[in-house]
């Protein structure tokens, strides 16, 4: 019996590989000999350099870059097995996780490290480059990324604005003279996991500003900031970015980033996939693992699990999700291909002790799941 195992990591606290190394662990307790298959996965948030670069044999990296607050910090990132593509995380650069909770400020966030590891993805004589933009703290629309790699951004007056999303509303006017050069000869693919639009009710300001920090009034400022920005965009450089699908994913950066950079943008999951021959690894199993740290209803949006799930469904493959929390009902998730869903929970348990013991518990509920599973009606 061959089964595959692809999870991505538990946020917080274990990587997609110590995940599915868990998951591996709990079959061999149910069926030792089984043929085992481990595949870990991302969907362009956190964990995506790591899958790609160690799928692929390639290198990591780390670069000084600015961080979101304008602090500097270290920042990893990696060139694939075929030495000619880069992948970033703009999370590593500009994420929240390295925000501390009580210095949230998405009107002065920036997106400028980021900017500084694709000029470093560029010293690096990479021409095609894969970016993550899951895990914001930033709502600036990449104008922070645009500045670091030479672009102006000019007020009434021509000075250049500072940082931060709320001075894009004293935009008027977008230099690009200066813009890398180098970037005319790269493929920019960006992997996003949501489609929302630049501004608006759904856009990046009002549905992700407030995990970000963000009070209702800011909010206002700043979709009012990124409209005007969308509106110079249009006007300097012949791009409408105002609704493009994904445009608002990461606070407006993956609209930057198309403006700027004539980025692909395409859901992350499919990029993994495709990079990890998942579709090949399938081949010949009885049986798929996949898992995540919550299964929650944005998990059917094009995340790890429904994406793992579609391609096993497609080879006539069952799977089995494991989460650390699970708050939708199994119809749903039957719809999107995963069979049955299991917490890691075997009762009443803290926050704490789960993330203590995430590992032991992950291989206890695979061991579970996979029991239920060999079950033979008398």
């Amino acid at each position: 019996m061959k089964i595959v195992i692809a999870p991505q990591g538990f946020k917080g606290s274990l990587s997609a590989r110590e995940v599915a190394d868990a998951m591996a662990r709990g079959i061999r307790l149910a069926l030792p000999d089984t043929d085992l298959t481990l595949v870990p996965m991302a969907d362009g948030g956190e964990g995506t350099v790591n899958v790609l670069v160690s799928a692929t044999n390639g290198r990591f990296f780390t670069n000084e870059v600015i961080g979101p607050l304008g602090e500097r910090t270290v920042a990893t990132w990696g060139i694939l097995g075929n030495r000619t593509t880069a992948v970033i995380e703009m999370a590593a650069a500009s994420g929240l996780v390295l925000v501390t909770p009580d210095s949230l400020n998405p009107m002065v966030t920036t997106t400028y490290g980021t900017g500084e590891l694709i000029r470093a993805t560029l010293d690096a004589d990479c021409r095609q480059l894969i970016i993550g933009i899951g895990g914001s703290a930033t709502n600036d629309g990449g104008s922070g990324m645009a500045q670091a790699l030479g672009v102006r951004l000019l007020d009434d007056e021509g000075n250049e604005l500072p940082w931060g999303g709320a001075a894009l509303n004293r935009l008027r006017q977008i230099d690009i003279s200066g813009l890398d050069t180098r970037l005319t000869a790269c493929k920019v693919t960006v992997a996003c996991d949501v489609t929302n639009p630049l501004c608006g009710e759904e856009g990046a300001s009002w549905v992700y500003g407030p995990q970000k920090g963000a009070t209702k009034d800011m909010c206002q400022q700043l979709d009012k900031a990124l409209t005007n920005y969308a509106t110079v965009i249009k006007q300097d450089l012949g791009i409408d970015i105002s609704d493009m699908p994904g445009g608002g994913a990461a606070g407006g950066l993956g609209a930057g980033l198309v403006a700027f950079l004539g980025a692909e943008m395409r859901p992350g999951i499919d990029i993994i996939c495709e990079a990890t021959g998942l579709s090949e690894h399938l081949k010949g199993a009885s049986l798929v693992f996949t898992g995540e740290g919550r299964i929650d209803k944005q998990t059917t949006f094009g995340k790890t699990v429904t994406g793992v799930a579609a391609r096993a469904k497609a080879a006539g493959i069952p799977v089995v999700a494991i989460t650390g929390e699970l708050t939708i009902n199994n119809k749903d998730l039957n719809q999107h291909g995963i069979d049955a869903a299991l917490s890691i929970a075997p009762g009443p348990i803290g926050l704490e002790e789960s993330f203590n013991e995430v590992d032991k518990l992950i291989t206890e509920a695979t061991e579970r799941a996979l029991r239920l599973i060999l079950i033979e009606p008398r």
